[in-house]
């Protein structure tokens, strides 16, 4: 079967630290015909799963906590046979936030490999935007996505709790830069872009 990246987007509410802003994600899914990986699990779980159909839901990956990128991930799960949720642990206190009761099923952690259809998919700990971002980087597709780590445009936003300015720019220049410069971004917002047209964009350490 053959691989294929598709994105679903859904729009609904960021809140953090008391505030709110309306926002659309990128919820991405990697799979074939027969088995698909979800990244990032925002906002509509009905339209997810139309995307999904028939597919066994090999597992929902969470690029980071923040309440759009996990709030129907429990949902999701539960309609499709309890699929496990994948979360690096340094962000078990932003999850708390959303899901007090639903714990993950299997933390990431960094270098490990998470397979779908022929595809693996490293696990890059990339903190900055959260204590347990990640980014998921695919050698053979010449993909990466970079949740909200790196967009179009330069870093993902530091300025609220959890977050370090010092802390993103070191992990995209020390890790995401470490990716062939022709590396497709997919972002957790917004449009596409590359490792290479990234670099005049992020700040040195």
């Amino acid at each position: 079967m053959t691989i294929r990246v598709e994105k679903v987007v859904t729009s609904g509410v960021f809140t953090l630290d008391g505030g709110s802003w309306d926002v659309d994600n990128n919820v991405w899914l990697v799979g074939d015909d027969d088995e698909v990986l979800v990244i990032d699990a925002a906002h509509d779980a009905e339209a997810i799963g139309r995307a999904v159909g028939d597919r066994r839901l090999v597992a929902i990956v969470c690029t980071h906590a923040h309440n759009d990128h996990v709030n129907v991930a429990p949902q999701l799960s539960r309609n499709f046979d309890d699929a496990p949720i994948l979360l690096h642990p340094d962000d078990t206190a932003l999850w708390e936030q959303t899901h007090p009761d639903r714990e993950p099923d299997r933390p990431l952690t960094d270098g490990e490999v998470v397979t779908v259809a022929g595809a693996s998919l490293r696990v890059l700990h990339t903190p900055g935007h959260a204590p347990g971002a990640v980014c998921l980087y695919e050698p053979q597709l010449g993909i990466v996505f970079t949740g909200d780590t790196l967009f179009e445009g330069g870093p993902g936003a530091t300025g609220r709790s959890f977050s370090s300015r010092d802390l993103i720019v070191a992990s995209i220049r020390r890790i995401l830069f470490a990716l062939p410069p022709e590396t497709v971004v997919h972002t957790g917002h917004g449009p596409d872009t590359s490792i290479g047209a990234e670099h005049a964009n992020v700040p040195p350490e």
